[in-house]
């Protein structure tokens, strides 16, 4: 008889509750997920009820705040609080998104935080992103030119071909698009999901690269490139507005065109 059971460490518990309101009218309850993997315990969601004219109008400030005023213990990646490095990705009321840009008012209920979906969690908020920047790695995100480099100036591209970067260099690799694709959530190990596709494609839209044919010869696997399914949860969800799934899909129009 087939058996169907939560994997361990999944199954929530309710955790503590604190009030740190004073009564205040403009407050905010927060939900955020907890697990510490070395006591033992499962993961449990804790409950913070805030003061927000006590902090920043961001989702990273409260946080920030309950860290510092609440419970030290409460563990997050954060870095440039300006949208720029992305350390910040997680999931804010089920849309991965940066805490840092996220507004408090933007939510009118309770706002629920959770680490980055389908990663494996190190602890509360910081997931481990060790598979995703292998998979970035293995694009080569470097540039692969048969020329050596001038001396003491810059490899020139004229503005048409500078233009075909946009859209795709912006990327901070924050994973939210990667860790909202249902492909990416079912075969993580061998699709690279969209924010390596996309990387993979700057490079291959660099007229400055020379290495067009190998980038597209290591893509065209049935795994790799073609577990994309067009779902769109990556463009949707990405907060730096660019479209990964737009992307993909030029790199499997140049493989085509590539092969006939």
């Amino acid at each position: 008889m087939a058996e169907f059971t939560l994997p361990k460490n999944s199954k929530l518990t309710k955790g503590s509750e604190y009030d740190n309101s004073n009564g205040s009218k403009n407050s905010k309850t927060f939900f955020i997920y907890r697990w510490n993997p070395d006591d033992g315990n499962q993961p449990r969601i804790d409950k913070f009820t805030i003061d927000l004219d006590e902090c920043g109008p961001m989702v990273l400030d409260a946080i920030i705040y309950i860290k510092n005023e609440i419970d030290s213990s409460l563990t997050f990646r954060r870095s440039c609080r300006e949208g720029i490095c992305g350390s910040c990705a997680m999931n804010i009321d089920g849309t991965n998104t940066l805490a840092c840009t996220k507004s408090i008012k933007s939510m009118r209920k309770d706002v629920k935080i959770y680490p980055l979906p389908h990663m494996k969690v190190k602890k509360d908020l910081v997931p481990d992103m060790n598979k995703f920047y292998e998979q970035y790695a293995s694009i080569k995100p470097w540039l692969n030119s048969d020329t050596e480099a001038p001396l003491n100036k810059e490899r020139l591209q004229s503005k048409e071909d500078r233009e075909k970067l946009d859209g795709l260099y912006e990327c901070i690799l924050c994973a939210c698009c990667s860790t909202s694709c249902p492909s990416y959530w079912w075969n993580g190990d061998k699709y690279l999901g969209p924010a390596a596709l996309m990387q993979s494609y700057r490079w291959i839209a660099d007229s400055r690269d020379d290495a067009t044919d190998e980038r597209l010869d290591e893509l065209n696997d049935s795994f790799k490139l073609y577990r994309c399914h067009t779902i769109m949860n990556c463009a949707k969800t990405c907060p730096k507005g660019l479209n990964p799934a737009k992307a993909i899909s030029e790199i499997k129009k140049l493989i085509v065109t590539k092969d006939t």
